[in-house]
């Protein structure tokens, strides 16, 4: 099951247990069952710490639950978790064993102090690159605390059960059967929505920090620059951030990143943190700005109560998927409504779909859920597709691919449940069509994340912050860097530089503002 190269990298890791494990597997007479079962005879061999039982009771067939010797195991594999979530199993293995985890002591004490039995249902598809993220935190969770348990399902694997829990875009999270969350969530945002008393605690304790000389609003590639530069002046320098690498952490392949040949996203934006984190910068992670009152010392309103103030700051919230507003969409939305391929794909799997938008994501999604889905049906309301030359001949050599231009996408139709069809008004005749699919991919482009901005900072009327190229707002000690600025290109490299720019844009700003009257 496993070549020799990843054999020896996983023997060194399994070196590490301090205690036996035990691969308690549940399986069936299917081909995918026998491989499970290679898989778990590969580990076995490789440590005299892990054995292998047959004996497992579990409602998913194959599955196998990775176990402390003498107990029940806490964290089961429903599926192979190959791909992208074999990091996931060697983490399991890691922590069941005893090998201490890769968080600091506040979050460990955190988990552990969770009374509550919880158990959590991850439901993924192995391509999915944001579901290792939360599969590896609720098994953490699971590995430091006896009252959690934790359960990944294969969602390609296991079509049953994930029809019937409604589940068609990944990862979904249920907890204790009800549903918990959707999309890439960190350890952080889980504890922070189990341990219901943690945004009281924590809004209390951030609005009675010192004001910052630079406050930044955002953790992605803009932030992240931002932040370095205003580190590096030896200032006082804060972030705040829903979540640190921002939309970055939904991209996929980058190949333009100049000087980085190719990476991920997450890859990308774990980097972006780190580099931070080198330097004396306040993170304040998953907190949301809801007001900025302009002043002397310029205040930051907080979702969760909370309130800092801060000599200047720089706006850098980044940009999220533009969506249909159309009747239905945000009623099937995980219900055949998705906005990622590469996650969401492997799901819809000889299934029929739609992707909305013919520039260069919405062609790239149709090229690659073709290799994948029965039927691609792109979808564009322009009288031409605006994806690159190569993009389009690779799309229309494809045969399971219909192209229909100047279309306006009306409505997502559905029978309750999930969906069952589109329905698109043609441009040239008025008429409304309907196209009967079980999937609909939305790549329309992007919305800057301004809305609490109204009436503060002057807007475009696409709602972009204007900047002049200081990335100066029209609010005096206020900047702003990156996709929700009216910079023409939204490019992460370009963020970053503009990220650099509004730093040091305020750095001169404090030096000018705090110079003694002559």
């Amino acid at each position: 099951m496993l070549d020799a190269a990843i054999k020896s990298q996983l023997k060194a890791y399994l070196e590490k247990l301090q205690r036996p494990i035990e691969l308690v597997a549940s399986l069936d007479a299917s081909a995918k069952a026998q491989e499970l079962k290679s898989l778990l005879q590969d580990i076995a061999t490789l440590s005299d710490k892990v054995s292998i039982s047959e004996q497992g009771n579990s409602q998913y067939r194959p599955s196998f639950s990775v176990a402390s010797q003498g107990e029940a195991g806490r964290i089961e594999f429903a599926g192979i978790p190959m791909g992208h979530e074999f990091t996931s199993l060697v983490l399991a293995l890691l922590q069941t064993g005893g090998h201490p985890p890769k968080v600091d002591e506040k979050t460990i004490a955190q988990i552990k102090a969770l009374n509550s039995k919880l158990h959590f249902e991850v439901f993924v598809s192995l391509s999915c690159h944001n579901c290792p993220d939360v599969v590896q935190a609720v098994n953490l969770m699971a590995a430091l605390n006896p009252n959690i348990t934790a359960t990944m399902i294969d969602g390609a694997l296991f079509q049953n059960e994930v029809e019937q829990r409604k589940v068609m875009a990944v990862p979904s999270v249920y907890l204790n059967g009800e549903h918990f969350g959707q999309g890439r969530m960190t350890l952080e945002e889980i504890i922070a929505k189990v341990d219901t008393g943690a945004a009281e605690r924590d809004a209390a304790a951030l609005s009675e920090r010192d004001p910052y000389d630079v406050l930044v609003i955002g953790g992605g590639p803009a932030g992240a620059a931002a932040a370095i530069y205003s580190a590096r002046k030896g200032i006082r320098t804060g972030v705040v951030a829903e979540r640190f690498g921002g939309q970055v952490l939904d991209t996929v392949a980058i190949e333009n990143f100049i000087s980085v040949k190719e990476t991920e996203g997450p890859k990308l934006a774990m980097a972006l943190e780190q580099h931070v984190k080198e330097y004396a910068v306040d993170v304040i992670n998953l907190q949301r700005a809801t007001e900025v009152i302009p002043g002397d010392l310029v205040e930051v309103k907080l979702v969760s109560g909370a309130s800092l103030k801060s000599k200047s700051i720089i706006l850098a919230t980044g940009a999220r998927w533009r969506e249909m507003n159309v009747p239905g969409e945000k009623e099937y939305r995980g219900k055949g409504v998705a906005y990622c391929p590469h996650c969401d794909g492997p799901l819809f799997k000889g299934k029929r779909v739609a992707v909305i938008g013919g520039g260069n994501s919405g062609v790239e999604a149709a090229i690659d859920l073709a290799g994948i889905v029965a039927q691609v049906t792109l979808i564009e309301f322009d009288s031409k597709l605006r994806a690159d030359a190569v993009l389009q001949r690779k799309l229309f050599s494809l045969p399971n691919v219909t192209v229909i231009t100047e279309a306006l996408t009306t409505e997502v139709v559905g029978n309750g449940e999930k969906v069952t069809a589109l329905k698109y008004k043609s441009r040239n005749t008025d008429e409304i069509a309907t196209v009967e699919l079980e999937g609909i991919f939305v790549q329309i482009g992007l919305l800057p994340n301004t809305d609490f901005l109204k009436g503060t900072v002057q807007l475009t009327n696409r709602g972009e912050i204007e900047i002049n190229a200081r990335g100066e707002t029209s609010v005096p000690g206020v900047f702003a860097a990156g996709d929700c600025t009216n910079v023409p290109y939204k490019q992460i490299i370009i963020a970053m530089g503009a990220g650099a720019t509004a730093s040091l844009g305020a750095f001169d700003h404090l030096i000018r503002t705090s110079a003694p009257a002559v």
